[in-house]
């Protein structure tokens, strides 16, 4: 029994972290810089682009664009190495191909770079940085669902699509505040490395029995904790808004279960 909740937070989580999951698919799926790119950037007369001239032209785009400069401000000042390794590596695609792209995948490309080598040790951070990851990622969601209920519902399983781009390029402080909670927590659990257990059955009936006092029944509750979906599907509205009481519930357990919960799924985001 314990194993086969361990496996279905397996599934919560994934559902838990689909926020990050969005800015991973902007990195995967790049298009070219969008009408957004109103910085006065043009490539040379001749075409050709040195690599020099295409990271000057990357880190102005950057610099433009403050909600995204802040996070790469950051990077630089806490993980100098990353930094360098992402910046040099656009502009030598910049160089290669002379394709431009939007500043949206350069900070979403950031993020996924960062996630992949250093994301397991936000689930080592104190609970507050862990805890504000989270609370980041709710907000989008929640923006993402007075937009649209049914990218919400894609947006929460990870199928995002080129809608959220322009979601992305409309909201850039909320997706910035977002990325920046996940550097954050990466900066915490690389000084404080907090090993955790993880979570009991016991927190696992807490957080059942939390999400059916805010009125989920079995069916929704088995679609965030156990991925399945009834035949046929909960309407989009109903399943965006049961995605969003799940994120609000597990700011109310209790700790450490939170704590743990969370860890796991940080834990889990960075293996995606």
């Amino acid at each position: 029994m314990y194993l086969e909740k361990i496996l279905a937070l397996l599934a919560a989580a994934l559902v838990a972290v689909g926020a990050g999951i969005g800015l991973t698919w902007l990195a995967l799926n790049p298009t070219p810089r969008m009408a957004d790119a109103g910085s006065g950037i043009a490539a040379p007369a001749n075409g050709q682009v040195d690599k020099g001239s295409a990271r000057q032209q990357i880190e102005t785009l950057i610099a433009s664009t403050p909600d995204y400069a802040r996070y790469f401000a950051r990077l630089r000042e806490t993980f100098t190495a990353d930094y360098e390794a992402a910046i040099n590596d656009f502009a030598t695609r910049l160089a290669q191909t002379k394709e431009e792209q939007s500043v949206d995948y350069y900070l979403s490309e950031a993020v996924r770079r960062i996630r992949t080598s250093r994301g397991a040790l936000a689930a080592k951070a104190e609970p507050e940085p862990i805890a504000r990851v989270f609370e980041k990622q709710l907000e989008v969601l929640q923006a993402v669902a007075r937009e649209d209920k049914r990218m919400c519902v894609a947006f929460l399983y990870g199928a995002t699509n080129l809608d959220f781009q322009r979601f992305a390029a409309s909201r850039r402080q909320i997706v910035s505040d977002m990325a920046l909670a996940g550097l954050e927590a990466i900066v915490s659990g690389q000084a404080k490395k907090i090993d955790r257990t993880a979570p009991t059955e016991a927190d696992f009936r807490v957080l059942e029995t939390a999400l059916a006092a805010r009125g989920l029944n079995k069916i929704e509750i088995d679609a965030l904790l156990d991925g399945k979906m009834p035949t046929p599907p909960l309407e989009d509205a109903r399943m965006c808004g049961a995605g969003q009481t799940y994120f609000e519930v597990l700011k109310t357990l209790p700790e450490p279960a939170r704590t743990k919960v969370y860890g796991l799924a940080l834990e889990l985001m960075a293996r995606s």
